[in-house]
């Protein structure tokens, strides 16, 4: 099939090398004419073929009818259109020999089926034994007559171990001629980057927002139930803050999702920024202490949403761990960094810890890193506690910026700033909120 397709596609060039070999031999007839005119219009054929090749859909085509028809594995193959000059050399060879080799299995296959059937008919046909063919070929003798019976099975058998042949070495060829080269690799290698650094980017998300939205909900939750007898207004104060982080959780999901939505956006996932830091702690408790200090306006956009998720991730951590101890973050601005530290008191009893940190340590340091900043986290005298610096950079910008414009698209402008407020709640919650459990990590 494949070779009959190639035969198909020849047939335009085979027509205009023929009218061309026509004109030059003077030979008008275009199915009718001498063989040399039909090898002439053959020859005149393969460049042009080659040729039109060039136009950039060539490969994708024949790479579509080479794993539909010769089996050969996607992987095996360039999808994308040829770039440059080795790839459509390629391109070109692979396409001049598959349309030259279709157009002579094709011709053979029409011409030779009809001539094989008549030679084995020879035996049983007068009119056929009294032609001035067969006594132009000295078939007049019976036993050579007999024996065009088998020679025509034989030119069958042929023709058909010619077309296999000439399949299966076009389905080698094929990876050759039409595989990546490694232009085409690279290429290939980055999108898939390309797609995991935005996959990670989701992960971490939907990790950091919906997980803190979880333990935070869990923790004001436990401690409304303890106190529900006996503290109505904790209770209110609670099921707000509830309603508040869900709410909050929800629009974050979205943002996400949306991302998840062929063609809905362009990519962008602004998300949360530090002005958002009051709502945040209000929706994690009662125990929460929260200063800061410096003008949060200064902080550039990119650094100000990886801080909001750093610190979202250092909550999320304590309402797992912290057994609802006092849980304090600080946040210092300098010229030219922002220093975040949050500490809590260890549980009586250590949870386990898994060897690599847990997926939210590792995102605070990815984002970290990709800000060119630095952070730390472990026990330090009787606490936990995350200490994480991220650069300003100059002229509004973070450093490394590029890295997480790459990964996080600029969101709109808009942090509002603050000299310095502290968000305090002098009570621990009653009952304490659940305590760490065995297993799990930060």
């Amino acid at each position: 099939m494949h070779l009959i397709l190639g035969g198909a596609l020849f047939m335009p060039y085979w027509l205009v090398g023929t009218v061309v070999v026509g004109l030059l031999t003077g030979e008008g007839s275009m199915f009718g004419g001498s063989l040399t005119v039909q090898f002439g219009a053959y020859a005149v054929g393969l460049p042009l073929a080659a040729l039109s090749s060039l136009f950039p859909l060539t490969r994708p085509m024949s790479v579509a009818a080479v794993r539909a028809l010769c089996g050969v594995a996607g992987d095996r193959l360039a999808e994308e259109p040829a770039r440059g000059r080795s790839a459509k050399a390629r391109t070109s060879g692979w396409f001049t020999l598959h349309l030259g080799i279709g157009a002579l299995v094709s011709g053979a296959t029409l011409a030779l089926p009809p001539f094989a059937v008549t030679v084995m008919a020879l035996p049983f046909s007068q009119a056929l034994q009294k032609s001035e063919l067969t006594s132009f070929w000295g078939l007049d003798r019976p036993w050579l007559q007999w024996a065009a019976l088998p020679a025509g099975l034989l030119m069958l058998l042929a023709l058909a171990a010619v077309a296999a042949g000439a399949g299966a070495f076009l389905a080698r060829q094929a990876p050759r001629l039409l595989g990546p080269s490694p232009a085409d690799r690279l290429a290939a290698a980055e999108r898939r980057a390309a797609e995991l650094a935005v996959r990670n980017r989701l992960a971490r998300e939907l990790h950091d927002s919906v997980g803190h939205a979880l333990s935070a909900v869990t923790l004001q939750a436990s401690a409304a139930r303890r106190v529900l007898d006996a503290d109505v207004e904790f209770v209110r104060e609670a099921l707000a803050a509830i309603e508040e982080t869900t709410r909050r959780t929800v629009g974050e999901l979205d943002s996400v999702l949306g991302l998840l939505r062929e063609g809905e956006d362009d990519g962008e996932l602004p998300g949360p920024r530090l002005d958002a830091l009051d709502a945040l702690v209000r929706g994690a408790g009662r125990h929460v202490k929260l200063t800061v200090t410096g003008a949060l306006d200064r902080v550039p956009d990119a650094v100000s949403r990886e801080a909001y998720r750093i610190v979202q991730e250092g909550l999320t951590n304590a309402a797992r761990y912290a057994g609802g101890e006092r849980v304090t973050a600080r946040l210092a601005l300098t010229d030219d960094e922002l220093e975040i530290i949050m500490e809590n008191p260890l549980p009586a009893r250590a949870p386990v810890v898994r060897p690599d940190g847990g997926r939210g340590l590792r995102g605070v340091a990815e984002r970290a890193r990709l800000l060119g900043g630095t952070s730390e986290a472990g026990r330090v005298a009787g606490v936990w506690r995350l200490v994480v610096s991220l650069p300003l950079g100059t002229a509004g910008e973070p450093k490394g910026a590029a890295g997480v414009e790459r990964e996080n698209a600029r969101g709109e402008r808009g942090t509002s700033g603050r000299a310095r407020s502290t968000v305090d709640a002098r009570t621990k919650a009653p009952g304490g909120g659940p305590s760490a459990g065995k297993g799990g990590s930060r």
